[in-house]
């Protein structure tokens, strides 16, 4: 009887033995109250993705207030959190390995390139690169725009309703884009409700968000015993089915392709998507496979889709709340597209600065995703000496950095679209600003979301009028949630008047 918690004991001392550097450098950096013997902060953690976010916040906010960098426990799992822009920029230019928890994607992604090792992912990011370009970008406006009109004239039914949650539309549009542009395939979730694919990959983004919290859910000799995994799998078969099924059918064109006319290839070549660019650009012995390309396609698809639909939802929420500043867009429209109803062209993005200047701000105060985590796989020494041990976890909160009056001013919380004014936005140090992440290992398809972001707003605004009850103050409202990205308690709440 004796024997055994004397064994426990020894096997204790041992873990905490080998362990022994990280306890000594994380007890040199402040460790907030929440943090418990054994079980660190985790207990925090659980309840309402809105009490979650709440939680973290208040957390990234401790943080910004004594010094911009803290450490917590989540069990045996020792992660520093970073709100700081220099100690940010340290950790994003030269620890590119993601951490060992985002491996709870790994059943939908795999071995993707948002997730994978450095040694895999730099080769795909080579390839991806070339693939977002400026000049292929550029010809997915016309994608962009034609969705954009269809989501705008699906919102005439709501016009004049009253209040209503927009993000069924915005969620739809955002998927029918990025289908379109990333595969070539067109579902048309705008004109139909509750598309079996649109509901698969809402709910599995929102299992991983869950799973993210749960620390039982971690070892995944635990979680693939659970209801949680079985259901989650039966809504990542629908996603991966339906991929493998386009890889398929794309294979059996670029066979043909080979036996094209010269007219054939020109119109062939302009119609690339994503997936076709991916297949001819990683030819040869290094061709990807089907499952690389599933890999990766997913990845655009889902980082794309969320991004690009949150970003709008709370832009149209502070429209609604700042009706001065929506004001300001339209005559900007105005000025641009007169009472033309055309549909927006790559050339009128770059003159929709205001517009662009709004987006910035929105995407400032409620970036899409909120955190980034890294591994420590070496140590990391900061300017000021400190040292963030090998094995620690990195968490790089953006929601922090960007609400931080050390790094924004005592306005850090309020709207203010001319904040990103040329002159005013110079000084802001660069890593103090990153809703795409920073460094080698940024999001390569930034400019991507950002002219989505700017068609769909424009267009909207175009033939819509966003109403709401004003804010009193510039410091906006909002009900947040975290599930997988920052949303909206709500499902963003508004309600639009057609324009005359």
């Amino acid at each position: 009887m004796i024997l055994w918690p004397l064994i426990l004991i020894l096997c204790y001392c041992i873990f905490r033995y080998r362990r022994r550097r990280l306890y000594k450098h994380a007890s040199k950096v402040i460790k907030h109250q929440w943090d418990l013997p054994f079980i660190g902060v985790s207990w925090v953690y659980v309840g309402s993705t809105e009490k979650i976010l709440k939680e973290m916040q208040d957390y990234s906010k401790f943080t910004s207030e004594n010094g911009g960098i803290s450490v917590s426990w989540m069990g045996p799992k020792l992660f520093y959190t970073i709100t700081d822009p220099a100690i940010a920029e340290v950790v994003l230019k030269n620890n590119l390995e993601k951490d060992d928890l985002m491996r709870i994607v790994h059943e939908l992604l795999g071995d993707a390139s948002i997730v994978a090792s450095v040694s895999n992912w730099k080769p795909r990011r080579k390839i991806s690169v070339r693939a977002f370009s400026p000049k292929i970008l550029s010809k997915f406006v016309k994608i962009f725009a034609e969705n954009s009109a269809t989501l705008a004239k699906e919102l005439d039914k709501k016009a004049g309703t009253g209040n209503f949650k927009i993000w069924p539309q915005i969620n739809a549009y955002a998927l029918d884009a990025i289908l379109e542009s990333s595969m070539g395939v067109q579902i048309n979730a705008q004109l139909h409700n509750n598309n079996e694919l649109q509901t698969a990959v809402n709910t599995t983004l929102q299992m991983l968000s869950e799973r993210t919290f749960r620390v039982w859910y971690w070892p995944d000799w635990i979680y693939k015993h659970t209801s949680h995994f079985a259901k989650l799998q039966s809504h990542i078969k629908i996603i991966h089915d339906f991929t493998n099924e386009v890889i398929r059918k794309k294979r059996l064109l670029h066979q043909v392709q080979a036996k094209f006319t010269d007219q054939e290839e020109l119109e062939y070549n302009n119609s690339l998507n994503f997936l076709d660019l991916l297949m001819s650009l990683s030819s040869g012995e290094k061709a990807y496979t089907d499952v690389e390309l599933r890999e990766e396609v997913l990845t655009f698809v889902l980082a794309g889709m969320d991004t690009s639909a949150v970003a709008i939802g709370f832009f149209l929420k502070l429209m609604g709340k700042y009706p001065a500043v929506q004001q300001k867009v339209y005559n900007e429209l105005q000025e641009v597209f007169g009472d033309s109803d055309r549909i927006l062209e790559k050339e009128d993005l770059p003159k929709l600065q205001y517009l662009e200047r709004a987006i910035k701000e929105t995407l400032r105060l409620y970036c899409s995703v909120p955190f980034i985590l890294r591994r420590a796989d070496t140590d990391i020494l900061l300017p000021d000496g400190t040292t963030i041990p090998e094995s620690s976890s990195v968490v790089i909160s953006i929601l922090g950095m960007h609400r931080s009056a050390k790094n924004w001013g005592t306005d850090a919380d309020c709207f203010d679209p001319d904040r990103f004014l040329p002159d005013r936005i110079k000084d802001i140090h660069p890593t103090a600003y990153i809703p795409f992440s920073f460094g080698p290992r940024n999001c390569v398809g930034y400019q991507y979301a950002m002219m989505s972001i700017k068609t769909a707003s424009s267009t909207i605004l175009r033939r819509h009028k966003v109403v709401g009850i004003p804010e009193p103050t510039s410091k906006p409202n909002i009900k947040l949630k975290y599930d997988i990205m920052l949303k909206d308690v709500d499902g963003y709440e508004i309600a639009l008047e057609r324009r005359q």
